[in-house]
């Protein structure tokens, strides 16, 4: 079993930054990928970015590029998500995934088995 624990999150004003922060525990030995996912009330989950661990730089969303950034400490099995220049449309929870290295990096949440309770993220304008 493996647990996901996220700390971070909040209120921030447009242009503001957070920092989100995951740490996976537990039977975290076959754990190959971390991402974050996020999701706005009265939308669909979408994802972030995700990051393999030693297989590369992180992979992002579109609409995140420059403005985000993820990264792990210590190993595999944490992750980081520090969000700048956040915008209204940011808004939303934020949850923690965690998934085996299949073959190759995938932002797809259906792949990632293990999910965090999630951290609200609120950027007013």
């Amino acid at each position: 079993q493996v647990r996901l624990m996220e700390s971070g999150g909040g209120s921030v004003q447009a242009g503001g930054s957070l920092r989100l922060s995951c740490t996976a525990t537990g039977s975290t030995y076959n754990i190959g990928c971390m991402g974050w996912f996020r999701q706005a009330p009265g939308k669909e989950r979408e994802t972030v970015g995700v990051i393999c661990t030693g297989r590369g730089p992180a992979s992002y969303t579109d609409s995140v590029k420059g403005r985000f950034t993820i990264s792990q400490d210590n190993g595999a099995y944490s992750v980081n998500l520090q969000m700048n220049t956040l915008k209204p449309e940011d808004t939303g929870m934020y949850y923690c995934a965690a998934g085996q290295w299949l073959g190759m990096v995938s932002t797809a949440a259906n792949l990632y088995q293990y999910w965090g309770q999630g951290t609200q993220v609120t950027v007013s304008s």
